[in-house]
């Protein structure tokens, strides 16, 4: 399958699903849901790499590695004080290597945890998120696979402030540790996210997402994906911009380069995601 085909089909997964789950948004930070309220963002994102960031493990090496995927994220508040999350991607995936050329498309990783609100006050709010990933019905195995077939559990602490009056804005800031059940190492993950209102209709967002590995997994990656390597760093930098077309729809196009990172590939996504929350 070609790539123009490829990409009119998530575009048309992206509609259908967002028509008929009724719902979409984006990540709302520390802060959660109330009770009964649905928050999600569909979303068709483009990730290209041609490089790679320093390596110190045997790896097949690539030219070019391509992901097209439909992303959806969904928040549903069970109570105010609790919240839903869960997160699916269909992906498809292109590698050119040194002497091959592979592709493979299916479901990726699903993601399920909560999110639960420790305590708010005019200082801001803090929040504490759990979470676990399941391996999508894939093979680890496989000569490029969706990833790394192996559950994950991740749990972090969470902090927002509404910057306002200072500024139409907020800020939230995210510390946790992902433990990776088998070859692939620990991470220490952290998130600092900065957004604000230009206008009532206009918002961006900064967003800084890391990964640092704590370098106990296995030495080496037999992965054919050069982005599911075990022993990685990883920093992105996701700039957005953001238009509201109702109360609650709204358009966001973003560009997330990786900037800095150890032992994987050196890419940018590109995002066109679209957002509804239920009022």
């Amino acid at each position: 399958m070609r790539s123009p085909l490829k990409f009119v089909i998530c575009i048309a997964v992206g509609i259908i699903t967002a028509f008929f789950l009724s719902v979409c948004q984006c990540h709302a930070g520390a802060w959660t849901l109330p009770q009964g309220k649905l928050y999600e963002r569909i979303a068709v994102n483009y990730y290209f790499a041609d490089s790679e960031f320093s390596t110190q493990q045997d790896n097949k090496g690539f030219k070019k590695f391509s992901d097209l995927n439909v992303s959806n994220y969904l928040e549903y508040g069970i109570t105010d004080r609790i919240t839903l999350i869960n997160a699916m991607y269909y992906k498809f995936l292109e590698k050119q290597a040194l002497r091959e050329e592979l592709d493979s498309d299916g479901f990726g990783d699903v993601d399920l945890g909560l999110k639960g609100k420790l305590a708010e006050g005019s200082w801001g709010v803090l929040s504490t998120q759990g979470l676990v990933k399941i391996p999508g019905a894939y093979g680890k195995n496989d000569a490029l696979p969706l990833g790394n077939g192996q559950y994950d559990l991740d749990m972090r602490v969470l902090f927002g402030r509404s910057l306002w009056p200072y500024l139409p804005g907020y800020c939230n800031f995210e510390i946790g540790y992902r433990v990776r059940l088998e070859d692939p190492s620990d991470e220490l993950r952290y998130l600092v996210e900065f957004g604000v209102d230009f206008t009532k209709e206009l918002y961006g967002r900064v967003k800084l997402d890391g990964i640092l590995s704590m370098d106990n997994g296995s030495s080496v990656s037999t992965s054919g994906n050069p982005t599911a390597t075990n022993n990685f760093d990883l920093g992105k930098l996701e700039m957005a911009v953001g238009f509201k077309l109702t109360k609650t729809w709204g358009l966001e196009f973003c560009i997330v380069p990786e900037i800095y990172g150890r032992n994987t590939t050196a890419g940018t996504t590109y995002t066109l995601a679209l957002t509804y929350q239920t009022r």
